[in-house]
């Protein structure tokens, strides 16, 4: 049986052979991490009392206020909450 180069499903064969990159520091695949994060990020925000909220706006208004929140040297979340809280005098 010829060695291919690309087959990892004999490891023996590569037993001493380096693998290039980063090594993995995480067991979990990718999607699940993602998956742990968000539900991570979920309760952090659940604890600090805050409610999300999902809009949809044009490119325009998006760069407007990507713009708008650079230059106040505000997250765009921030920004948007303070323009509403402007608008409704709370």
């Amino acid at each position: 049986m010829a060695k291919e180069a690309t087959d990892r499903t004999t490891i023996d064969l590569f037993a001493n052979e380096k693998r290039r990159g980063r090594p993995r520091t995480n067991p979990l695949p990718r999607e699940q991490q993602l998956k742990v994060n968000k539900r991570n990020q979920i309760q952090r925000d659940k604890a600090k009392g805050l409610k999300r909220i999902e809009l949809k706006v044009s490119q325009e208004l998006y760069d407007a206020l990507n713009r708008e929140a650079l230059a106040s040297n505000i997250s765009r979340s921030q920004l948007i909450e303070l323009l509403l809280l402007k608008q409704i005098d709370c």
